[in-house]
């Protein structure tokens, strides 16, 4: 071995394998881990970085021209140590770092640092399932930029087993690999390395980009809804989109207020050739399908955030509303379906961002408001059934199961609570560790929902009990479907994942740039996913024939 891998490797056996016996070590999952690799606790010393530089430009010397870059924060320290010492060695390189989320005010970057046309090495000081340098070869690429090699001081698999970077181009170069600390494993065994599921479960057919997004409001925004020919949604940019599915070109846009870098949050419903969504402009809209035509516009609220839901049976609209005035800021209104007309009104005391939901076999309306309360009415005349009060703001939508009589929402307290609709009693309350601000699913004898805290749930709608849950490396606002029976979530890490839905297990995910924070669509006829970002994206996913016919 090279001397100064020789030393680093000392370094990482005495000072980075660190142990429970030292310090307690929490797991992804909130259990305790045996032993861990602190590699931030050295990354600043200078013999270390002195070690790295030697070793990394001995390994790298056929790679030039290049430049260095990775993700906050630990490889900031390589980044910075290996451009200085670049400038010393006569041969300097350009540097930068990809922050781990777009940064949400003053210029939003992803990217700090300026790119140079030369290939791009990334740096960390280890790679497992390799997830955070997908996402960075996925920035790189969207930029435009070659991902050469990522270079690391730690592999914990074997090369064969990253695929994803094999396919690319990639070269993985580690220092060392885990069969090189054979002596710290003589007290504790080799932890598993974490799995690597299959990446590429998809193939992208198209994208679409609405231009000038709202990165500031990392938020749910509008879902998109699809007839049989288009697909529709509303942006943050003061636009509502009418694309063609086949290919993602606009077949029709209708231009809408925008107030403080908010235009449409609302998700859009379709009945009879008719689009229906709110605005920030305060106005309902009832639009053609074919042409983008209104049929109608509703004006009396000051904001709309809420989604609409209908009841075709009784003609009748509903959504939550938003006002100017003190003590009387929400409110649900239903309109009448076919002339936008008022038909009943129900003040709240604080904004209702809250999407309503139709209860058809009890032709009643629930919706939750900014007050921390969930409103059940009589659906025809707006009479209010009863009232239940949460620990916080209520702002997403409701899961109904009618074999059950039952509801399920999130709250800004951090639980989803389970309701039974005929009395408005909580029959279940199940806790996270951040808000939730997602729509819960009900399927089968599980409810499953999301929250803040990076974690989505599985629990047993009879026993209580938690089934499972599934930790990603971002907060999540969106919310979770089923499709040909498997789970599909998206996460502000910029994945969208793919699990078993009985175990939690992952299956397979795709990696994006920006966040998702709404709930992905599905036409069962073209077997094409829809997949919005909060940057005002759309991209149209398919499946190889042969991940089909593995179901």
């Amino acid at each position: 071995m090279d001397p100064n891998e020789a030393r680093l490797k000392k370094i990482i056996e005495d000072e980075v394998f660190t142990t429970k016996f030292q310090q307690k070590i929490i797991s992804p999952s909130g259990g305790e881990d045996a032993w861990l690799l602190d590699f931030r606790s050295v990354l600043l010393q200078p013999e270390v970085l002195n070690l790295i530089c030697e070793i990394f430009f001995q390994k790298m010397d056929g790679e030039y021209p290049f430049q260095v870059g990775g993700m906050e924060s630990a490889s900031i320290p390589f980044i910075t140590a290996l451009v200085l010492n670049s400038n010393r060695r006569g041969r300097p390189v350009n540097g930068f770092y990809i922050r781990k989320s777009r940064k949400r005010e003053g210029l939003m970057k992803i990217v700090e640092g300026k790119l140079t046309d030369d290939k791009v090495i990334l740096v960390d000081d280890l790679i497992n399932s390799g997830k955070s340098f997908i996402k960075q070869v996925e920035v790189m690429e969207s930029l435009g930029k070659k991902v050469a090699a990522v270079f690391v001081l730690m592999r914990f698999s074997a090369l064969p087993r990253y695929e994803y970077f094999h396919k690319k181009g990639i070269k993985i170069i580690s220092i060392l690999g885990m069969d090189d600390l054979q002596d710290c494993f003589k007290v504790f065994p080799k932890q598993t390395t974490a799995a690597i599921p299959k990446y590429v479960p998809f193939a992208v057919n198209w994208g679409f980009v609405s231009k000038n997004p709202s990165y500031h409001h990392v938020v749910p925004k509008s879902v998109p809804v699809l007839d049989d020919d288009k697909l529709y949604f509303g942006s943050d940019n003061g636009n509502f989109w009418a694309l063609n599915q086949r290919d993602g070109s606009i077949a029709w846009k209708m231009p809408v207020g925008k107030v403080a870098g908010k235009s449409v949050f609302s998700s859009p419903v379709i009945h009879n050739g008719v689009v229906y969504f709110g605005a920030y402009d305060g106005n309902l809209y009832a639009l053609r399908t074919d042409s983008g035509i209104p049929a109608w516009i509703f004006m009396e609220a000051d904001w709309i955030g809420s989604s609409p839901a209908l009841a075709p049976e009784i003609n009748l609209l509903f959504v939550g509303t938003e006002h100017a005035l003190q003590g009387k800021r929400g409110g649900i209104v239903a309109l009448d379906m076919a002339t936008g007309q008022k038909r009943w009104h129900y003040a709240m005391p604080e904004y209702t961002h809250g999407s309503p939901a139709y209860i058809p076999w009890l032709k009643q309306v629930i919706i939750g408001s900014n007050d921390g309360c969930v409103y059940l009415f009589n659906a025809a005349d707006g009479k209010l059934i009863w009232k239940l009060q949460t620990g916080s703001d209520v702002k997403a939508g409701f899961a109904l199961d009618e074999s059950r009589n039952l509801a399920a929402f999130g709250s800004f307290d951090g639980c989803c609570y389970v309701v039974n609709l005929a009395d408005g009693k909580v029959l279940h309350k199940f806790s996270s560790q951040a808000i939730v601000y997602s729509t819960p699913l009900i399927y089968g004898e599980n409810v499953f929902f999301a929250s803040a805290d990076k974690t989505l749930y599985s629990y047993n709608l009879n026993s209580g009990q938690l089934n499972w849950s599934f930790k990603t490396a971002g907060r999540i606002f969106s919310s979770p479907t089923i499709i040909d029976g498997r789970l599909y979530i998206g996460s502000n890490d910029g994945r969208l994942y793919e699990l078993d839905i009985a175990i939690g297990r992952e299956i397979g995910f795709h990696q994006f740039v920006e966040r998702i924070t709404n709930k992905i669509v599905y036409n069962d006829k073209t077997k094409r996913f829809f997949v919005p970002t909060f940057a005002n994206e759309i991209f149209c996913l398919s499946k190889p024939a042969a991940e089909i016919t593995k179901k």
